[in-house]
């Protein structure tokens, strides 16, 4: 099978060049001008600088000639996922369709997966996710993601096509879990931020993400996730890397919030939407997330950071 990554950011360049020292890959961009760019220097100057493209990485703006492969990884803002699938349309029919986002459809309250078999029911979806950061993956770092695929036999088929020297991949079924895991540690990881920028400290943040873990688990399992799913590599180990660590551009605008500093626009910062699509389900499913409702505050700039603290520290006490 064939290989092409749709979106030339950070993470999308980074796992180009990753699965390029195995095969020959297609990494698209919307932006003509971009896609030149990229051919003219043999490295993604914008999005990913000092990483040179292998030559196997064949960057194209044409998305015809891209989705003549076979897998299609679909490395684009969770946001904008259902807008890139409708706008195409046929030219994703019937093929294998990985999302490489993480998120919560704030319109739909869908994650990923679910957008793609909404979207485009003859593809055969799967989800690429886990601890990563892009630098890591393109300097060929070891890193290990979880493949979550409905179907096992192709999961099993992906996993062998998508290792690659750097990268292990870990499959599952239960897209659900991962899909979840994923999303809501990024809610997590603004709230850690918030914490560290606002000095209150490493026990507080340590805290923060162990209730926080509980309110990922809490969630995922009301929507028929498997508990061993978030004690994995989508779940608890993505929490791990993102709330603690300035990488990390949701824990970055996090510590921009904390320290009551201006955050540009211009980053997308998946957690933001993310919390306010979970805090609107969590309502509806009636269950209780007080971090993701917290960050909402604070995103919405409805609860200041003293605010915030005195919210969670007045809660009942209760067992563990």
């Amino acid at each position: 099978m064939s290989v092409a990554v749709l979106g030339s950011g950070a993470f999308g360049t980074a796992l180009a060049i990753s699965l390029a020292g195995a095969q020959p890959v297609s990494l698209w961009s919307r932006n003509p001008e971009h896609a030149q760019a990229m051919i003219e220097a043999q490295e993604n100057t914008a999005r990913l600088p000092g990483y040179p493209l292998p030559e196997a990485i064949q960057v194209t703006s044409d998305l015809e000639q891209a989705t003549q492969a076979d897998t299609l990884l679909l490395a684009v803002p969770m946001q904008k996922l259902r807008s890139v699938l409708v706008e195409h349309g046929t030219l994703f029919d019937r093929h294998v369709l990985v999302a490489c986002c993480k998120g919560i459809e704030l319109t739909t309250g869908l994650g990923p997966v679910q957008v793609i078999v909404e979207t485009v029911p003859s593809a055969k979806a799967a989800l690429l996710t886990g601890p990563s950061f892009a630098q890591d993956i393109a300097a060929g770092l070891p890193t290990a993601l979880t493949l979550a695929c409905a179907d096992p036999d192709l999961c099993a088929d992906l996993q062998k096509q998508l290792t690659t020297a750097n990268l292990r991949l870990y499959r599952t079924t239960d897209t659900a879990g991962a899909e979840l895991g994923g999303a809501l540690k990024n809610v997590m990881a603004i709230a850690c931020g918030a914490v560290i920028g606002a000095g209150m400290g490493d026990s507080a943040r340590a805290a923060l993400m162990t209730r926080g873990y509980a309110e990922m688990q809490r969630m995922a399992l009301a929507c028929g996730a498997k508990p061993e799913t978030l004690a994995g590599l989508s779940g608890f180990g993505d929490l791990t890397l993102t709330c603690s660590s300035e990488l990390s551009r949701n824990y970055r605008l996090g510590l921009a919030i904390g320290r009551s500093e201006r955050f540009d626009p211009t980053v997308t910062v998946e957690g933001a939407a993310t919390a306010r699509a979970v805090d609107a389900k969590a309502r509806g499913m009636d269950l209780d997330m007080p971090i993701t409702h917290t960050v909402v505050g604070l995103l919405d700039h409805s609860l200041t950071i003293a605010q915030a603290t005195a919210q969670l520290l007045a809660r009942p006490l209760k067992e563990e």
